[in-house]
């Protein structure tokens, strides 16, 4: 190829390359959407507060929906007393006392751990508008450590 076709040739494809001053960008194609698994939706969030001040309880409780199956999350600053048989529980009412009556909570599982990050699946069995609170909860004892506000 001569040099002048070899010129004449760059030219054409930088200006096809380069967008025109003040002409909006070339569309790009369009992007995938994520996956409906991976979209998830934060419906509601709240501080935990200690009940038993010796069983002192912090971090955040969140509802989470995730195609249309809803967890309630605990943040990674969650951090609970340590304690035998600790249970993670729903309260018919927004405030928790020490000790809870059987009819007034629903046991939602064990406490996965006492600190950081952790995730439980709501079964679809529990009506979650009968429930005001999540608890942290000693069924050994009988000790509310903590609560959220759902």
């Amino acid at each position: 190829m001569s040099p002048l076709a070899l010129s004449l040739l760059s030219a054409a494809v930088l200006a096809f390359a380069s967008p025109l001053s003040g002409a909006a960008p070339a569309p790009r194609p369009a992007e995938t959407a994520p996956a409906a698994a991976q979209l998830a939706q934060q419906v509601t969030a709240s501080p935990f507060f200690t009940v038993d001040q010796d069983h002192t309880t912090t971090g955040t409780a969140s509802l989470v929906t995730e195609n249309g199956q809803t967890y309630l999350v605990f943040d990674a600053g969650f951090d609970t007393a340590r304690g035998p048989d600790v249970q993670v529980v729903l309260y018919r009412e927004a405030t928790i006392p020490v000790a809870i009556a059987e009819a007034d909570y629903v046991t939602l599982a064990p406490l996965q751990s006492f600190e950081g990050e952790q995730r439980y699946r709501i079964p679809d069995a529990i009506a979650l508008d009968e429930y005001q609170s999540v608890g942290i909860w000693c069924r050994r004892f009988n000790v509310t450590f903590g609560y959220a506000t759902l």
